[in-house]
């Protein structure tokens, strides 16, 4: 991966934090949702999960990061894969949304 690269996967994950997951109330980002975002000459990959997979939330997640993603600049395409491996866990969300969620710390 290229600089660029690297600045263009900040600059997509920063927009994907427009992406809300409507159970939680919080983004997708801070949620741990995403799993990894590649990019390759302006083609961008992402993976990503639900709280389960059974969510029915899921395909309207998938829908609006291609959608955020789609709208950085030097992103030519998107793709995105839902997996459901590993399973997400509350342990994914990061310190201070998982601490307004009411998620204990565990040591």
């Amino acid at each position: 991966m290229t600089f660029h690269d690297e600045d263009l996967v900040a600059r997509i994950k920063q927009a994907l934090k427009v992406v809300i997951d409507p159970e939680l109330g919080h983004n997708i980002v801070d949620l741990g949702f995403i799993y990894d975002v590649q990019v390759d000459d302006g083609a961008v990959h992402i993976t990503m999960t639900a709280t389960t997979r059974g969510c029915p939330a899921a395909s309207f997640l998938k829908v609006g990061v291609a959608s955020s993603a789609c709208l950085v600049p030097g992103v030519d395409s998107v793709d995105v894969t839902m997996t459901f491996d590993p399973p997400w866990q509350p342990s994914m969300i990061s310190p201070g949304v998982r601490s307004s969620l009411g998620f204990a710390e565990v040591n």
